[in-house]
This record gives C-alpha cells, sequence and structure tokens, in this order.
C-alpha cells in the first residue's frame, strides 16, 4: 500500500441542467486518475460538455459488474491513484450503484470525500409543497405488479413523506397501484423534468393523479412526493369479515380497486388497511 493512498470521489452530476454543476466538481473530474459511471456514454457526454478529457480514464461500474471490480479498484486506491464515482444524474449511490465500493473502501481505513450537488430528493422534497421531514427516498418500484403493490404497502408503514421515483413507461400503472395501496385521497405532487426547461408540477389527491393527463400521455422522467398517511381510522374492524366482504364484492363483479374501496367504507377503514389483509390471506397456508 502507498505510504498516502487515493481519494475516492462522490461527485454529484447535474440532474436536468448542467449549470448545476459545481466548479469544485469539474475541478476533481478534471484531476482524477479514473472516473467511474453507470453510463460511459452519458459520462462521456457531460465530461465533452466540461472540456474534460476522459481518454483512458472512464470505466462502467453498475450493478452487474460492482462487486467484481471492487478489489481491483481499492488496489489502484493503495497504490494511490484517486477515483470519482458519478452518476447518471443527481448524488451516486442513493439510486446508482456505488454502496459497495463506499462500504469497501471505508473498511479499509481509506478516504472518502464528497462533492455535493443536486439531488433529486432534495429537490423534489423542497418543491413539492408537502411535509419535507421525516421523508423517506424510496427509489424505483418494482416492476410486477404484485411486488410493486407489496413494496408500497411495506413503505407506507409510518407517518412520513414518500419520495418516489417513476417510470414514464409504467406511469399510469404505478399511480394506479398508489391509489388502490394509498388510498385515492392521499395528497401527493407529481414532479416532472426537474430542473430542467419544461419541469412542472401537479400537485392532487392520488385518485387526481393516476386519472390525470401526465398517467395518459407521459412526457420525461418522474418524481411522485407522496403526504404521510392519516394516523386516524385504523378501525378494529374482524380480518375474516373484512376478507370476506372484499370477496364478495369482487365476485358481484367489482373491479380490484372498486372492492378495496367499498369495503373500506363498509368498515370505516382506511384502504391500506383492506389491502394488508387481502395480501396477507392471499400470503397464509394455502396461498400463492
Amino acid at each position: 500500500m502507498c505510504e498516502t493512498p487515493g481519494n475516492l470521489w462522490i461527485v454529484a452530476t447535474p440532474i436536468g441542467t448542467i449549470g448545476d454543476l459545481s466548479p469544485r466538481a469539474r475541478d476533481i473530474l478534471d484531476t482524477v486518475d479514473l472516473i467511474l459511471a453507470e453510463d460511459t456514454r452519458r459520462a462521456r457526454r457531460l465530461l465533452s460538455h466540461l472540456e474534460v478529457s476522459a481518454r483512458g480514464r472512464l470505466q462502467s461500474l453498475h450493478e452487474h459488474n460492482e462487486k467484481q471490480k471492487v478489489p481491483s479498484l481499492l488496489s489502484k486506491l493503495r497504490e494511490g491513484q484517486s477515483i470519482a464515482l458519478v452518476s447518471d444524474a443527481g448524488t451516486p449511490v442513493l439510486s446508482d450503484p456505488g454502496y459497495l465500493l463506499v462500504r469497501a473502501v471505508r473498511e479499509e481505513g481509506m478516504p472518502v470525500w464528497s462533492v455535493p450537488g443536486a439531488s433529486v430528493f432534495t429537490t423534489a422534497l423542497a418543491a413539492a409543497g408537502l411535509p419535507p421531514l421525516p421523508a423517506t427516498l424510496c427509489g424505483f418500484l418494482p416492476p410486477r405488479p404484485g411486488p410493486r403493490r407489496r413494496r408500497i404497502a411495506e413503505l407506507d408503514a409510518g407517518a412520513w413523506t414518500l419520495v418516489i421515483l417513476l417510470s414514464p413507461h409504467r406511469l399510469a400503472r404505478e399511480l394506479a397501484d398508489l391509489e388502490e395501496v394509498l388510498g385515492g385521497k392521499r395528497r401527493a405532487t407529481l414532479l416532472a423534468e426537474l430542473s430542467k426547461r419544461y419541469e412542472r408540477a401537479i400537485p392532487g389527491t392520488l385518485e387526481e393523479l393516476s386519472r390525470g393527463m401526465e398517467a395518459e400521455k407521459p412526457r420525461g422522467e418522474y418524481v411522485l412526493v407522496v403526504a404521510p398517511q392519516d394516523q386516524s381510522g385504523g378501525g378494529d374492524a374482524d380480518p375474516k369479515a373484512v376478507r370476506a366482504e372484499y370477496q364478495r364484492r369482487l365476485t358481484e363483479g367489482m373491479e380490484r380497486r372498486e372492492a378495496l374501496r367499498a369495503t373500506a367504507q363498509r368498515f370505516g377503514i382506511r384502504r391500506r388497511n383492506v389491502f394488508d389483509l387481502v395480501a396477507s390471506d392471499r400470503e397464509g397456508p394455502g396461498g400463492n
């Protein structure tokens, strides 16, 4: 190991407007020995705009190769080389690869430095007009409907604001699932193209957002900020009776979302409580 090991720099990049990159961030990217990026094509475009040479210094680091690359990257740091980690947009590690590398470097006692900048998490919270703290960054939701609904229910376990990254390719389906599990009256703000020219924010309820124009014609990248759940309305309804009522509604021909709503109204409880009871029943003995 070199007497003075190299530095690992965590460098935030713009989430939309390239002018948001700090001068310090540019200086670090211009001087390090190696730059790690999830998408080297996007990183190359950023470096070209900054007039920073990427020749021989740019490597990929993504979820499929991070574990394998950590040992060789640690060796470079031990030899005194400096490394910068960037994300496609925003602060690295939060919703991007890099955690395994940072953890390994910390465990070896080598230096890790932060170069702060743009973050979708804090930008969305500040612009949403909803309670900013406490809050949870939830990242992207699972692509499949079943795991996605279970994940939404898990995230809604506490009285905090949720910041969820939504895929434009699944926007309508994800908003519909959020409405189904969290309840249509839950307040939220849908933000699109943060810090870009056509940045926009659509406040409303989850019911309104799931039926709105953005859901019908998605354009750009989306972040959803959901207000904390109403802590009242838990109710003392009998779980067996709730499940039976829900099944009866389905048998009558109701769609699942309408059955959840009708059952919740029947027992005076939140729709998420009905969803949790139905989901646990499915996953019990003999369930799928």
